[in-house]
């Protein structure tokens, strides 16, 4: 094993270790964060920042243990600064970051809007995901069910998706496969999990909040 995780075989996806749970996962579902020329953490959501990374798996929860004193610095080696809105500021770049790839995804022909498109491109077997708006009407949005082996996007917000399509607003949205789908829900489930927060219920049992 490598410093920090496995690279991986070649056409596999190459690991890192969480510096919080301490468990070996692919980079997909990791955040990567560098240590600025001010000694300060930095997000690195695209993985481009020269650095060495520091891992840590793309959960509200495991984000917020790691910007506790002394986390960061220990995997860092020196002594670092944590911003106060880390865990917001990740959350806010995944966001950017989902949406510019949908709608680069769009600007290909490989996306639609409005739920008759939608609606069609799934009836035609021609959707392999349903983007829908955390924030859209629940009645509505059971109009249409997700694709059969494929994904179902819940967690951006109308707004969001708007600037995705160039709208004010959307609700119902549809890619294709091929072209940039693949990188649209990888991004999207590193998304969902740092949106997501655990909650004890009623009964004493743990569930999950957006």
């Amino acid at each position: 094993m490598s410093r920090g995780g496995r690279p991986g075989k070649k056409g596999e996806m190459p690991e890192r270790k969480c510096i919080v749970t301490g468990d070996v996962l692919p980079v997909e579902g990791l955040i990567r964060f560098v240590v600025g020329p001010d000694n300060q953490v930095v997000p690195d959501i695209a993985g481009k920042l020269p650095g060495r990374g520091i891992w840590v798996t793309a959960n509200a929860e495991v984000l917020a243990k790691a910007t506790k004193k002394g986390v960061f610095a220990r995997a860092a080696k020196q002594q670092v600064s944590v911003p106060e809105d880390l865990v917001a500021e990740v959350s806010r770049q995944l966001g950017r970051r989902t949406v510019d790839l949908i709608s680069l995804t769009r600007k290909s022909g490989k996306a639609v809007t409005g739920y008759e498109k939608v609606k069609d491109w799934l009836t035609k077997d021609v959707a392999v995901v349903l983007l829908q708006a955390s924030d859209g009407s629940e009645r509505g949005k059971t109009k249409l069910r997700p694709p059969v082996g494929g994904h179902h996007i819940d967690w951006l917000s109308a707004a969001e998706l708007g600037l995705a399509f160039g709208r004010q607003t959307v609700i119902h949205g549809a890619l294709a496969s091929g072209g940039l789908t693949k990188r649209v829900v990888e991004e999207a489930l590193r998304l969902k999990g740092v949106r997501e927060k655990t909650v004890a219920s009623a009964s004493g049992k743990d569930k999950t909040a957006r």
